[in-house]
């Protein structure tokens, strides 16, 4: 492969697309960015894309053909990825409906919890989304031609996309970092926990109603 190689050009270029068009990632990446700060921003961000990787395996040797094809499978995989985003979203709700705090004084530090949390929400936010399994599945081979080596080729595609989504998702973290002081404004913030909270229901809703 030259390093101008048409394919990973065309596929970075849909990759691109696909990680700057607002989904339940980027919402769950706002979520946790005013909840914690860049840090649980980032550590949810890395979660996400740690997941494309393993999407690419599947896909790679066959195994993602089994949601896609089967519709029980999909449907277990889709009640459980539509379940997991509707208690993110729940939980948002729940904290825009508590009495307002008063906001921080500047410098402080946000609250920490545990970075294993904002890691794993990352993760299981991307592995128990169906789609992502189906658009791996569909796109990949596409971009694989008969003498590549199917593995190594599937892990470098979504090797592209990971940085890809790093760069954006790492950027919308250090900006809701950036305007922090401002978006923890009590009321803005309540906003905030409800918009975040909403979308990631609805997004829950859509994928329980999506047909494969």
């Amino acid at each position: 492969m030259s390093a101008l190689d048409p394919q990973l050009l065309a596929f970075t270029a849909i990759a691109a697309l696909l990680t700057v068009a607002p989904g339940p990632d980027t919402f769950l990446v706002v979520r946790n960015s005013l909840r914690g700060g860049r840090r649980d921003g980032f550590l949810t961000t890395l979660g996400i894309s740690s997941g494309l990787y393993f999407h690419a395996l599947l896909s790679a040797i066959g195994v993602s053909a089994v949601p896609a094809h089967s519709a029980a499978a999909f449907f277990v995989l889709k009640a459980a990825g539509a379940g997991y985003l509707a208690w993110l979203g729940i939980q948002s709700l729940h904290a825009a409906a508590r009495p307002a705090a008063p906001p921080a004084p500047a410098g402080v530090a946000p609250a920490r919890v545990p970075r294993a949390r904002s890691f794993r929400e990352g993760l299981l936010t991307n592995l128990l989304n169906p789609k992502v399994i189906v658009f791996y599945l569909a796109l990949l081979p596409q971009f694989i031609s008969p003498g590549d080596p199917v593995i190594p080729k599937s892990l470098l595609l979504a090797a592209i996309h990971c940085m890809l989504g790093i760069a954006w998702l790492g950027f919308v973290a250090w900006g809701i970092d950036r305007s922090r002081h401002f978006f923890l404004r009590p009321r803005l913030r309540r906003f905030m926990d409800g918009l975040c909270g909403a979308v990631l229901v609805g997004f829950g809703a859509r994928l329980a109603l999506a047909q494969r």
